[in-house]
């Protein structure tokens, strides 16, 4: 571990924000941009990611660690114990000085913090707790906030920063306990399940009280200072700090060895293990949310050998039982060389295709109304390679096409490639008034060199063409194809730095 000392506010920005890039919680881009003379204004290197809102709009956020020091020696994670590279850890003051500077350049909108552990949870996320309130009542900071939860603190911290933050999230790290215990001892499946389970009964809990105040026509001060009330942050942080580096105990936990029974290790894991601290009591004469935005999760792919099919039914389950908003997928990328860790010639990674199947396949089953055990099943448990899942799906079940655009339900149009969210509800609406044809659909937004294979318009399909597997698979793949080096040769790893130069030409 290398520790410099006196180090200034870029010096730690450029380390901090270098080392959150294998946090998948979203995308970055940029291009490079020099100040010429001409104009008002400069740009540093900074870690910037871009995310999006509900309604679509991309947002710019801050992306960086508090400290990339660790008391843990995960095998594969650049900044676990053991590995020698230069750390350095932020103050509260600190991110909260770059947080407002960026956003008053316009550069920002929001805050995306996570965190390695320094002496133990507690103290970790009782600093990021701080932060966020800092930020929030002090610097009055009213833009977007993700902040990661620390397994193993304790309830109460994890409830005040849930006041102040809009987005939590806990990753999961793997799939299964078991390859949690193999490549991350010192984590375990109950450490990073109960603070995602207290964090749902807040916000549920949070709503319910917030419908029966509007019911019973009380008005609410909109004071976030009295967030987090329930408890002093300040006391806490002098408490933490008392325990002189005492570690949380991790308990031993039940390893699955199937499908099933990992999926009831998620459900197994009841109220009764944390029902005294999870639903704390909403800070009372305060309108402000806990956790509005909801929480998300992480899961690295291809460190261990589940199969797709065991990876989204896991992702299936946390929708489920936990309200999840998000689980993210990160190709693994085998920084340390470590000989517990997968080979990888070349030094590549896991292939991207596998991690872009597998959005694909959440976004089915978050929006489309798709089940795992349709996409895949234990006799098919990998995605095809040359079809994304919704044209898999759909070429396995010819049975329930061709469908005809003026008639199909909603959610039938929704199973048809090429036919998405948007264009379904169009068409649905424009029937009403109108018999449609396959121009109308097009300007509706269905990609039509998809779904011509599986739609008719007034009875007649757009050509003559035989609903048969081998026919419509190989026109498909010709499609897909074109689409399939660009993904696979996108190596690109790194936390992309505001206004970076990613190989990108300005014309």
């Amino acid at each position: 571990m290398i520790i410099q000392d006196h180090m200034d506010l870029m010096e730690k920005l450029t380390i901090l924000s270098d080392a959150a890039k294998y946090d998948a919680a979203c995308t970055s881009s940029g291009v490079d941009k020099k100040n010429n003379g001409a104009g008002m204004g400069n740009s540093k290197a900074c870690g910037i990611c871009h995310s999006f809102a509900a309604d679509g709009r991309c947002i710019s956020l801050l992306k960086i660690l508090f400290t990339n020091e660790c008391i843990f020696n995960c095998q594969y994670c650049m900044n676990r114990s053991s590995n020698d590279v230069v750390r350095a850890t932020f103050t509260p003051e600190e991110v909260c000085t770059l947080t407002m500077e960026f956003y008053r350049r316009n550069y920002i909108e929001g805050l995306f913090l996570s965190s390695g552990i320094i002496q133990n949870p507690d103290y970790t996320m009782m600093q990021l707790a701080e932060t966020v309130m800092l930020l929030r009542t002090k610097y009055h900071f009213g833009g977007y906030i993700h902040l990661k939860g620390i397994p193993g603190a304790s309830a109460d911290i994890i409830e005040a920063a849930g006041w102040y933050a809009d987005r939590m999230s806990v990753n999961l790290e793997f799939p299964t306990a078991d390859g949690l215990k193999k490549l991350a001892p010192h984590k375990s499946r109950t450490t990073i399940l109960t603070p995602m389970r207290q964090i749902q009964n807040g916000i549920q809990q949070n709503k319910l009280q917030i419908y029966h105040k509007r019911d019973e026509g009380n008005h609410w001060s909109h004071d976030i200072s009295d967030a987090g009330s329930s408890f002093s942050l300040h006391q806490k942080r002098k408490t933490v700090i008392e325990k002189n580096g005492n570690q949380s105990a991790f308990p031993s936990n039940h390893h699955p060895t199937s499908i099933n029974s990992t999926v009831n290790d998620f459900i197994s894991l009841e109220d009764n293990q944390h029902s005294k601290n999870a639903l704390l009591s909403t800070p009372s004469g305060s309108k402000q949310m806990f956790v509005p935005a909801g929480q998300s999760t992480q899961m690295i792919i291809g460190a261990t050998p589940e199969s797709d099919y065991h990876i989204v039914t896991i992702a299936e389950a946390l929708y489920r039982q936990y309200s999840l908003k998000r689980v993210f997928y990160s190709a693994f990328v085998n920084v340390n060389q470590d000989n517990n860790l997968p080979a990888q010639p070349d030094g590549k990674g896991v292939p991207l295709l596998r991690e872009h199947r597998l959005y694909q396949a959440d976004w089915l089953m978050r929006y489309y109304g798709f089940q795992s055990n349709e996409l895949l099943s234990e006799e098919k448990p990998n995605f095809n390679v040359f079809l994304d899942p919704k044209c898999d799906w759909a070429i396995r079940h010819l049975e329930q096409f061709p469908v005809e655009i003026n008639r199909a339900g909603y959610y039938t149009l929704l199973r048809v490639p090429g036919i998405g969210v948007n264009s379904a509800k169009r068409i649905v609406k424009a029937r009403q008034s109108a018999k449609l044809d396959f121009q109308d659909i097009k300007k509706m937004g269905v990609v039509l060199k998809r779904a011509l294979f599986f739609i008719t318009c007034q009875g007649r399909m757009m050509y003559n063409t035989p609903v048969e597997e081998n026919f419509i698979t190989n026109n498909l793949i010709g499609i897909d194809q074109r689409k399939l080096f660009d993904i696979e040769h996108h190596h690109s790893y790194q936390q992309l730095s505001l206004f970076d130069d990613y190989h990108m030409q300005q014309g």
